[in-house]
């Protein structure tokens, strides 16, 4: 299987090639690259947001209730799902 970086999925992603109904989906960079410069790349790819690791649980939880609530359909995607718990294991 061919292998592909977060900036080549995103542009398959943006391009239609996963479907067109995932076209606008959001897509938050999970990176190890921290350095100054990196951000705007990913957003430039395509990304709606970005976060370096380590990655903080709180910070994780922010955006993804950022990205999740403004997203289309976000009141039956959250009551479809089963609740759960983010625990913090440090």
């Amino acid at each position: 299987m061919q292998e592909m970086d977060g900036y080549e999925a995103t542009k398959n992603i943006r391009s239609g090639r996963a479907g067109e109904r995932n076209r606008n989906i959001s897509i938050i960079a999970l990176t190890a690259n921290a350095m100054q410069g990196d951000k705007e790349k990913c957003l430039k790819a395509g990304m709606d947001d970005y976060l370096a690791k380590p990655i903080d649980p709180q910070s994780l939880l922010t955006k993804l209730q950022l990205w999740l609530l403004d997203a289309p359909n976000s009141e039956q995607l959250i009551d479809s799902q089963p609740k759960a718990l983010l625990k913090n294991s440090n």
